[in-house]
């Protein structure tokens, strides 16, 4: 029975666990994602996120609390250097555990870890869309087709005066066509009639 034990004991000892979680605590912070058992990943992140809570406010106070856990200077300074103010307002969740699969060897339940605030990118090609219910959808769809169907009135409306216009100017294009041609067999007709009274004043005189 498990009374009053809180935890997994990973089948080490005391001092190995920690040492455990000090090393892998040390590959998070500085790759920002590992990979290992699922086990090991859930204990990982009971063993890391209040450092990374500490890490979010430096001062000697919490500089010493972390120091005490990791045993690594240069942790230390990246972890305030980078992981604390990247996780900003965060209140807590600093880590994502995703599983894998399983391992090859021993079959073992195999896990990534990584931290939120380093790895949170979209997939390329995906795009998060809120999930729409049917009332939802029908009045945004309805409101979408209203405006349409009323700018496509409006260019109707806008492009019908200019093909009246058009219209009335070829026709006054071709009245103007038709005018000019009637009045240049009119002066034709003029002339030659003048030209036939003046041949036929001609003959009659011999």
């Amino acid at each position: 029975m498990r009374h009053r034990v809180k935890g997994k004991g990973l089948s080490r000892t005391a001092a190995h666990r920690k040492a455990t979680f000090r090393a892998l605590t040390k590959a998070l912070v500085k790759e920002h994602r590992i990979v290992t058992t699922v086990t090991k990943a859930k204990e990982l992140r009971r063993f890391v996120e209040p450092l990374i809570t500490r890490s979010k406010e430096d001062n000697n106070l919490n500089r010493k609390v972390v120091f005490a856990a990791l045993q690594d200077k240069e942790t230390v300074k990246s972890l305030f250097a980078e992981v604390g103010p990247a996780a900003g307002e965060r209140p807590g969740g600093y880590t994502r555990v995703i599983k894998i699969g399983h391992r090859q060897g021993d079959g073992a339940e195999m896990a990534v870890i990584e931290l939120v605030d380093f790895n949170d990118v979209q997939p390329e090609g995906k795009e998060t869309k809120k999930k729409k219910t049917r009332r939802a959808g029908k009045a945004a769809t309805k409101k979408a087709e209203a405006p349409s169907t009323v700018e496509e009135a409006t260019v109707v409306s806008e492009e019908s005066p200019s093909a009246d216009t058009e219209a009335t100017a070829e026709q006054v294009d071709a009245s103007a066509v038709a005018t000019e041609a009637t009045s240049e067999a009119e002066e034709i007709t003029d002339e030659s009639g003048e030209e036939k009274t003046e041949e036929d004043s001609d003959e009659e005189q011999k």
